[in-house]
């Protein structure tokens, strides 16, 4: 097995009221994937995405495009250290 990766994305775009928070947990939890989303005060949805490389690689494609009913305009995408967290929560 692969080291683990850790990525933060930040969501921008309308993707908030759109059920992008539980679709991306569900996401999360069909790909064995740890982390966390959030909705952020400036309209954007923040998500930390914590395993396998491709299962985290393919979650961050998934945010690109998000639930039906987001219109995602942009994604910022950054690597950051793995911290051993395991689970995905709604934040």
């Amino acid at each position: 097995m692969s080291e683990p990766v850790r990525r933060r994305v930040v969501v921008h775009g309308n993707v908030q009221g759109v059920f992008f928070r539980d679709s991306c947990r569900r996401e999360a939890e069909r790909r064995a994937v740890a982390g966390w989303v959030t909705n952020r005060p400036d309209g954007a949805v923040e998500a930390v995405f914590e395993g396998d490389a491709d299962a985290v690689s393919a979650l961050v494609d998934w945010c690109r495009h998000g639930p039906r009913g987001a219109e995602v305009s942009s994604v910022d995408d950054t690597t950051e250290k793995p911290e051993g967290i395991s689970g995905f929560s709604i934040r």
